[in-house]
Parts: C-alpha cells; sequence; structure tokens
C-alpha cells in the first residue's frame, strides 16, 4: 500500500468515527430531554383531543370566575376556561400570590378522568405577562383584550 492510499482510509476512518459520535451524542441529547419537553395545550384543545393519561403537558388560560375551591388542607380546585372550553385542575399545593380568579395562569401536568393533575401552576397578575402561547389561544376564543403588551 501506498502512503497516498494509507492517508485516504485514514481519512474514511476519522469521518466514519465522527459521524458515529455525533448520531450517538444526538440519540443521548434526545434521550436525555425526553421528559424535559412539555407541549403547550389550550382547554379547547385538550377537549377535542384528550391527551394519554401519561402524557406530561402544560395547560393555559383564565381562572374560571366562581371556579376556585380551596379544600381541606392544600388541594385547590378550580377550572381554567380560553373561552372555548373549560378543563377542571385539581391542585395540591402552595399556589402563587399572585394566583387568582379571572387572572392567566399556566400549569403543568396531566389530564386523567376528565380532570388536569397539575404539579406546577405559574400565575401573572397582569396579562401583558402571559406566555405568548396562553395569549393566542385566548385571542383564538376571543376572550383576550389586547392592553397594548407584548404579550413576552
Amino acid at each position: 500500500m501506498s502512503l497516498r492510499s494509507l492517508k485516504k482510509q485514514r481519512r474514511i476512518q476519522v469521518i466514519a468515527l465522527a459521524a458515529v459520535a455525533l448520531v450517538l451524542s444526538t440519540a443521548l441529547i434526545g434521550y436525555a430531554m425526553r421528559d424535559g419537553i412539555n407541549f403547550f395545550r389550550s382547554p379547547s384543545q385538550v377537549m377535542e383531543q384528550p391527551p394519554a393519561p401519561n402524557e406530561t403537558f402544560r395547560i393555559g388560560g383564565l381562572v374560571e370566575v366562581g371556579s376556585l375551591i380551596r379544600g381541606e388542607g392544600h388541594e385547590i380546585r378550580f377550572n381554567v376556561t380560553d373561552g372555548g372550553a373549560t378543563v377542571p385542575v385539581v391542585f395540591a399545593g402552595v399556589l402563587p400570590d399572585l394566583f387568582d380568579e379571572n387572572q392567566g395562569m399556566v400549569g403543568t401536568g396531566k389530564y386523567v378522568d376528565g380532570v388536569f393533575r397539575a404539579s406546577e401552576i405559574l400565575a401573572k397578575h397582569d396579562e401583558t405577562y402571559m406566555p405568548k402561547e396562553v395569549i393566542d389561544a385566548l385571542k383564538e376564543q376571543g376572550v383576550y383584550k389586547d392592553t397594548g403588551g407584548t404579550g413576552s
């Protein structure tokens, strides 16, 4: 074998090894992030196509007026709405200080037996600071009135 063919063979081996390393690292990153990616759904989307009970996702909208019920202990029940549909929510924990009826909220959890079981609740007092997904869902249902904010 000549020196030139050895260099060519070595170059091919390095490229093949780099391609295998790239595929392996991409697979490991995807595997590590599989539980960290939570898709957003509006209440209307949840009611139209209910997710699987084992799927973790985010839901957002307004806390329905008159639906907030504080039970014994830390369990809180309320409804979240986007004007087109309403989803009952159960949360066991301490709510954010700014959480209130007719205010924007985003919850992370699972939809089990017709109830969204939240593991985390985020609330904002001013709708100007709601996540873009929530604002878009509320606008789609004709509920959101733009107050001149940026939505970010």
